[in-house]
């Protein structure tokens, strides 16, 4: 039997903030113990205003985000895409296929009629919105931050700090964390705003 070592590595999270989300990755991609690459891409904006932060076994989670991405196009040849839905369309297709699950963690955010957003998934499709989100080998120390840190009314400028803050965190203590940079996406009623932090 084969042991798929990839599927542990990478820390990401998400802060529900004032008016907007924020999401955050570190970009070391690691197979066991080789670091496969210090620069590969964790968060993907799979609409305007909606973006999904990634963990777990790469080719499960490109393979995801195509078939997301397909599947909003069709939708919004007739209505509108929410957070919820996107939320709901994830969760049915990691739950169809759990007797031979994708590995793979996600963090999505957005911004729709309902305000900011935030919801983890699980491999098998379960869900959990909160304020704010972690996942990957680093959660751990993410969330140690995170739950001292947080606050309800915590500014876009607040939440962005956080998020880097708590990657870098991670990327320290965490041996399958790293990478050359700290990726972040703003997610606001406008749309998707990327920034890079080393």
């Amino acid at each position: 039997m084969i042991k798929r070592k990839n599927m542990i590595g990478t820390t990401t999270c998400g802060i529900k903030a004032k008016n907007c989300v924020i999401l955050a990755a570190e970009t070391k991609s690691t197979m066991g113990n080789l670091v496969v690459s210090k620069e590969d891409k964790k968060i993907y904006a799979i609409d305007d205003k909606i973006a999904v932060t990634t963990s777990g076994s790469v080719g499960d989670l490109q393979q995801l985000i195509r078939i997301v991405k397909a599947e909003i196009s069709l939708y919004k040849l007739e209505s509108s895409v929410t957070v919820n839905a996107v939320v709901t369309l994830i969760s049915n297709i990691l739950q169809s296929s759990r007797f031979f699950p994708y590995l793979v963690g996600l963090i999505v955010g957005g911004y729709d009629s309902s305000g900011a957003r935030i919801f983890g998934i699980d491999a098998i499709g379960g869900i959990t919105e909160d304020k704010y989100i972690a996942s990957g080998s680093g959660s751990p120390l993410v969330y140690g931050i995170l739950e001292k840190e947080y606050k309800e009314d915590i500014s876009k400028e607040e939440a962005i700090k956080l998020a880097v803050e708590a990657i870098k965190a991670a990327r320290e203590r965490d041996v399958f964390s790293g990478g050359k940079r700290i990726d972040v996406a703003i997610i606001t009623k406008d749309g998707i705003e990327l920034q890079t932090f080393e």
